[in-house]
């Protein structure tokens, strides 16, 4: 199918249509051709809505073939007014910011516009786990998933990772759902709740998306905690001062977990020492060594925390928790081990899009460090991480188009800063710079789409030009 031209499907009937499902007047337009959008086509066409695709960019060939397959139509390359301003309700792509023409048209005609996850919580009675925070909301996601895994419960995973979360509620039948939430995602969603909802951190990120207003960010992740109630549960940070502030006057109606480093919680978990506690309300108690979690820095702990209360209110037992914390592999391009080379490692985290993440990784890392960081800018304050780049970072490589920010915010503080172009000249360099027991880290602080497609694109690359040396 060439690009910049509609697709109308052939008129013979689909496989739904065949079991019966029929149309029922009510157009839902779909922004967005990636997982979600499409899983939220195949959804709709389920449950009988009038659906229409339309994506600006360019629809991969897989899911053309999707759609198609599904006798879906849609538009690649291009929004046609007229098939998309004639909605009764409009699911959104979470990557398209409110600014976009199509959005501000949508929203003078007053038309719904709704979120993936939104719509695929009207038609599921399955239990909701909802993670979000600036930082380690995929590790989190990713290891409660795996303990609920390994406990046997029937358990799907989505939201901003893996498969679309309306796809598999359209051909799956889970009971329990771990989902990934981004504020992004959170910004359109209205009436979903989770039942179990967990706030890892708050931190500067995306603010461009939010006037560059730090209250208008907070507020936005607060959102996973609207429509709880006494039944649900609220699993967060007490020791983040963003969620402290706001949850001192915020009315929460969930039962509140929370968990610390810093100090012992009533109803949540705590670190003494170097154990892991967990003590919930008429449950029994869970302990554990951090040096026997698979999650090695500060960081990771809380992630521990959070994913070890959600396992307990889901009374999963403490030998199921403990081995599942104790197995898991973390995943790829997040503090990722690519190689050792000379006796000097090579670090892929490239998942690190804002300076929060960058920080997780140098606290973690007991190295001298050679950084490669830098890409799209989201108004980034590195200030944050002056005080871990002088303990530990020898040399910064930027990998990015503009990297003044860069160079002004440490060219104090670090004796080296080269400015590269490919994710190969950065290795090379790098390489050259590192000695024997350092760490070359990548560990951007920055979005990735000046010079790669993705995060994932920009750490592959990396990888490849590692095992180039």
């Amino acid at each position: 199918m060439k690009n910049n031209q509609q697709h109308i499907p052939h008129s013979a009937p689909s496989p739904l249509e065949r079991a019966g499902v029929r149309p029922v007047g009510v157009r839902l337009v779909i922004l967005g051709a990636g997982e979600s959008g499409v899983g939220a086509a195949i959804l709709a066409q389920k449950q009988g809505f009038d659906v229409f695709v339309s994506d600006f960019g360019v629809i991969k060939e897989a899911y053309q073939l999707e759609l198609e397959s599904y006798h879906i139509p849609f538009e690649s390359a291009q929004h046609t007014e007229e098939l998309i301003l004639n909605a009764d309700e409009v699911v959104k792509s979470p990557g398209i910011p409110d600014k976009a023409p199509i959005i501000k048209k949508l929203k003078e005609k007053g038309i719904s516009i709704i979120s993936e996850i939104e719509f695929a919580g009207r038609y599921t009675d399955a239990k909701m786990i909802c993670i979000t925070g600036s930082n380690g909301k995929t590790t989190t996601t990713l290891l409660t998933y795996h303990i609920l895994k390994n406990a046997g419960l029937n358990v799907g995973l989505g939201g901003n990772i893996g498969k679309s979360f309306a796809k598999q509620v359209a051909l799956e039948s889970f009971e329990y759902y771990v989902l990934e939430i981004s504020s992004f995602m959170l910004d359109n969603m209205y009436a979903f709740k989770a039942h179990l909802a967990v706030l890892l951190n708050i931190t500067p990120d995306h603010l461009d998306r939010y006037d560059y207003q730090m209250a208008n960010y907070v507020v936005s992740k607060f959102k996973i905690t609207q429509n709880l109630t006494a039944q649900d549960h609220f699993i967060y940070c007490d020791d983040d001062i963003e969620i402290a502030s706001f949850l001192a006057s915020a009315d929460v109606k969930a039962q509140h977990h929370p968990f610390s480093i810093e100090h012992e919680t009533i109803n949540g978990a705590w670190l003494q020492q170097n154990n892991l506690t967990i003590q919930l309300t008429n449950s029994d108690q869970f302990d554990m060594s951090i040096q026997d979690l698979a999650l090695q820095g500060k960081h990771n702990v809380y992630n521990s925390m959070a994913s070890g209360i959600t396992a307990k209110v889901l009374e999963i037992r403490n030998e199921t928790i403990r081995e599942s914390m104790g197995n898991y592999k973390n995943i790829e391009h997040r503090l990722e081990h690519v190689a050792n080379i000379s006796g000097i490692s090579f670090i892929n985290d490239s998942k690190a899009t804002n300076v929060n993440s960058t920080w997780y990784a140098l606290e973690s890392i007991n190295t001298d460090v050679i950084l490669i960081m830098g890409g799209v800018d989201k108004g980034n304050d590195y200030s944050m991480l002056t005080d871990l780049v002088r303990q530990k970072v020898k040399a910064i490589i930027c990998l990015g188009k503009d990297n003044k920010a860069i160079h002004d915010a440490f060219e104090d503080e670090v004796e080296v800063i080269v400015n590269t172009f490919s994710a190969s000249e950065a290795v090379i360099i790098a390489y050259h710079l590192a000695k024997k027991g350092s760490t070359v880290l990548l560990s951007p602080a920055c979005a990735s789409f000046d010079l790669f497609k993705s995060y994932e694109d920009r750490g592959n690359q990396f990888k490849a030009a590692v095992k180039e040396l």
